[in-house]
């Protein structure tokens, strides 16, 4: 596959960044962009949190991310990333162990056909122990957090 042009890479940046409610709430970043390849962070947030001690990060949170990741990976093998759809159809996410930090997706096509693309994502985040919201250090390894793959249906121009 060709690399994603840049000129849609920003766009796909900006209305997530910025135009996208949801995910401009969730204070969501595109931090790379490739055809097939995309890696996504939200940043640790208290509103993002369970009500537990220490404050851990909802799940519902990293399945968002999942989603939103593979759904932007897809977008990618379409001709036309910004015109054409992509909608999810099945979201499958497994928890590994809390995160109490930014988290990290990095999703990846396995495949991308006529009108079905299928994605894996894996989450990451500094562990926590303590003080949250801290990014990752020698006490706070980055580890993976949640794993997920979802299938989307594709919606050619």
């Amino acid at each position: 596959m060709s690399d994603f042009p840049d000129d849609a890479a920003r766009l796909v940046e900006q209305y997530v960044e910025e135009e996208h409610g949801f995910l401009s709430w969730l204070n969501t970043r595109v931090d790379e962009i490739e055809r097939g390849r995309v890696v996504v962070t939200i940043p640790y947030d208290e509103k993002l949190t369970n009500t537990v001690t220490p404050p851990t990060i909802h799940g519902g949170v990293a399945a968002t991310l999942i989603d939103t990741a593979g759904g932007i990976a897809q977008r990618t093998t379409l001709a036309e990333p910004l015109t054409g759809g992509v909608a999810t159809i099945n979201l499958d996410v497994n928890y590994l162990r809390r995160a109490g930090s930014d988290l990290t997706a990095t999703a990846e096509v396995v495949r991308a056909g006529g009108t079905i693309g299928w994605a894996t994502v894996a989450v990451e985040s500094p562990v926590p122990d303590g003080e949250l919201g801290e990014g990752p250090d020698e006490d706070h390894p980055v580890e993976t957090v949640a794993i997920g793959q979802a299938a989307y249906r594709l919606f050619r121009e």
